[in-house]
């Protein structure tokens, strides 16, 4: 598995449901691709790789938005 593939695993996630959870995520990337791809944040929560999501990014091309306050990436 890869970091790219991960990335394009949630891009399709986001593109079918529209929106994508970050716990959905790192919960479904742990089962599926394994733990190489997830690192616990400084708040103490598991989070997806740097790599990951810079990887996400340019998939989305700006298109989808970070929401801080409920934890997932929603279209603009």
């Amino acid at each position: 598995m890869t970091a790219n593939e991960v990335a394009e695993w949630m891009m399709n996630e986001l593109k079918s449901a529209g929106i994508l959870h970050q716990k959905d995520a790192v919960d479904h990337i742990i089962k599926n691709f394994g733990e190489s791809f997830i690192y616990v944040n400084e708040n103490g929560n598991q989070a997806i790789s740097k790599e990951v999501k810079k990887i996400f990014k340019k998939l989305h091309g700006g298109r989808a938005a970070w929401e801080r306050d409920g934890f997932f990436w929603g279209w603009h």
